[in-house]
């Protein structure tokens, strides 16, 4: 590498902590307090697998990270071409973050299909790392270049190590009984060894996965780790890569305990799990398969051990009957879906509002309408999940902030569905889902206990000193009505979807009594204990950026960036959605303005507006990808200086 080009952390907001020089002609070798790395290709070039094992190494060495697969909605779309390109980012540094960044140090392009999608989020001097056996003159102008990028000079602002990825893996497996096209699958693996000899990744935990994943298949096992070392040794005798990194752990951004990679898509699965222990129920999900939602139905299908009955329904309407039959059953009972499931599914969960059993429903938002953007993030679906349901029926709103909060946010979706026998909704999106992070596991002791005690035997007395069972006799503090098991002697009762009366249970078209229900039902939601809504403030501004779930990465460092500039500005983050906490109309009334940066049109906007008649400003973006920090914090700088 010359010295006039910058070190990649150089290039966006990295720093060079330190350089080596190793004795005898070695390689030097840079200090960087943070790195982003982007993987891309076709689809089928396996740049998910590449990212997901180059995070799982960077896990285990023990910088904080955070990562953002980006990848079609099509199984395989057409090789070569700018829809069919995959991308993995990964952003690893020797402290606390917050963003997989917003702009990539480092671009690993597969082909030129992939260098044409991804060149333009490069900052000038970042480094590019291409297969050149890909870029053909056809494949160039599948993708509307008129000339090479490698030859034309359109690539001098950066750092180009033009190699033959293909080439080299074939080479490398010649000794192997494969043919040229199996060889050249190992391409990706090939990319990872080279990145990992660049960026001192551990390796042994990518040789004991290959091992494994092609434990029936040995001599593929022994190809690609053929590949994997072949790329980390043309890293290490290369000239055109003079120049390895090293990001040091982030030793001081974790409290001390065991850590481990997660995305948020298994923190939620894990939490339901815990979440069932906790309870001492069975855990039921009825579920069908839909995007970015089916990890949840394929990761908890594992875990039969723990009491977890997965049922894979014919659609999604079957999926949330089964579900909501499982909690008339006395089961934990979730059903997990995205946008156009929620839709398919509404009558059913106001069937759980009017039944009063306790239900998760689980919605890994997604871009939308309709069938909208299957593999993209979104945060449209909040008004549909306050609101999308005939007649009064409140549901409660949770969301999590993060992909390890998707552990926590499941428990405490379980707490009050089992707490106050009702339907809850929990809003994740596709950028949480897939996204990863380091999670500390919790020690058993943290858990919240969340034992229900079942109906047992009567519960009221009648006129006449007869004791009976009212299904619909509530709790003074909770409001919630009984749970009773089918087959429990004594407490059989009616349910259904047509109005109870108060207490008995029985079919009631009395007006006074529906009026009275429907004012019982909201008065639960309303009533539930929920934590306040903490205020990061430590320079007393006079703007509050609120947000929720997703939002918070690209919300923190923003703020960060803006404080380090001198601005005053403060941050809040709500979890609870329906109710919102108690003391956010005090919060919001302490700011002369409230920016509420969204990924969708204004939908939390609009509730916060009126509820508390604040005249909250919307920052909003639905281009399918989260935001960027660089970009919010411009925005939250112009609504401080307006």
């Amino acid at each position: 590498m010359t010295s006039q080009v910058s070190s990649p952390a150089e290039q966006a907001d990295g720093t060079v902590v330190g350089e080596q020089r190793k004795p005898g002609g070695a390689k030097d070798v840079r200090r960087l307090d943070r790195v982003i790395i982007r993987f891309a290709g076709d689809s089928g070039d396996g740049m998910q697998l590449t990212g997901d094992r180059f995070t799982s190494e960077t896990a285990t060495f023990g910088n904080d990270l955070s990562t953002l697969p980006n990848f079609p909605a099509e199984i395989r779309a057409p090789a070569g071409t700018l829809p069919g390109v995959s991308s993995f980012q990964l952003h690893f540094a020797d402290h606390d973050i917050l963003t997989p960044g917003d702009a990539p140090n480092v671009l690993v392009a597969m082909n030129p299909a992939a260098l044409k999608a991804n060149v333009g989020d490069l900052p000038r001097g970042a480094e590019i790392i291409v297969n050149t056996d890909e870029f053909t003159k056809r494949a160039l102008q599948k993708v509307g270049y008129d000339s090479s990028p490698l030859e034309d000079g359109s690539l001098d602002g950066y750092h180009l190590h033009p190699v033959p990825l293909t080439t080299l893996t074939v080479e490398a497996l010649k000794d192997f009984d494969l043919s040229r096209k199996e060889a050249e699958r190992s391409k990706n693996m090939f990319a990872l060894g080279l990145l990992s000899w660049m960026y001192h990744r551990p390796t042994e935990g990518t040789e004991k996965f290959l091992n494994s994943k092609f434990a029936k298949k040995p001599d593929i096992a022994k190809a690609n780790i053929a590949a994997f070392r072949a790329g980390w040794n043309f890293g290490e005798t290369t000239e055109d890569f003079a120049v390895s990194y090293e990001v040091a752990p982030a030793a001081q951004a974790f409290p001390a305990g065991t850590y481990r990679n997660i995305s948020g898509n298994l923190a939620l699965a894990y939490g339901l799990v815990t979440a069932s222990t906790q309870a001492d129920l069975p855990l039921f999900l009825g579920s069908y398969p839909i995007t970015p939602a089916s990890d949840i139905l394929h990761e908890l299908s594992k875990h039969k051990n723990f009491g977890v009955r997965t049922f894979q329904a014919e659609d999604e309407i079957a999926g949330i009957g089964a579900a909501l039959g499982a909690a008339f059953g006395g089961s934990l009972a979730v059903t997990t879906t995205s946008g156009p499931g929620v839709a398919l599914k509404s009558e059913t969960i106001g069937l759980a509002v009017s039944l009063e059993l306790p239900l998760v429903v689980v919605d890994i938002q997604r871009g939308g309408p309709s069938t909208g953007l299957p593999t993209k993030t979104e945060q449209a679906d909040l008004l549909q999940a306050m609101y999308g349901r005939n007649g009064e029926a409140p549901v409660p709103v949770v969301a999590p902030k993060t992909p390890a909060d998707c552990f926590d946010a499941a428990l405490e979706a379980a707490r009050i569905a089992l707490t106050y026998r009702t339907p809850v909704f929990l809003l994740s999106d596709g950028y949480l889902a897939n996204g990863s992070e380091p999670w500390r596991i919790p020690d058993p002791d943290e858990l919240p206990d969340l034992r229900v005690q079942f109906a047992s035997g009567p519960n009221h007395t009648l006129d006449d000193g007869t004791e009976v069972f009212w299904p619909y006799k509530r709790d003074p503090r909770t409001l919630a009505r009984p749970w009773a098991v089918p087959g429990t002697p004594g407490l059989e009762h009616r349910i259904g979807g047509i109005e109870k009366q108060d207490g008995t249970g029985n079919i009631s078209y009395d007006p006074a009594n529906h009026d009275f229900m429907v004012r019982t039902r909201q008065a639960k939601v309303d009533g539930i204990e929920v934590p306040d809504v903490e205020v990061d403030d430590p320079h007393g501004a006079r703007t509050l950026v609120l947000g929720w779930g997703s939002t918070y990465g690209p919300i923190t460092a923003a703020v960060r960036r803006l404080r380090a500039a001198g601005e005053a500005v403060a941050q809040a983050h709500l979890r609870h959605l329906n109710p919102f906490p108690r003391n956010l109309g005090a919060v919001l009334g302490r700011y002369d303005k409230v920016v509420v940066p969204e990924m969708n049109l204004g939908q939390l906007a609009t509730l916060i507006r009126a509820k508390y008649l604040v005249d909250a400003r919307s920052y909003n973006q639905v281009n399918g990808m989260p935001f960027k920090a660089e970009q919010l914090a411009a925005a939250l700088k112009e609504a401080i200086d307006d």
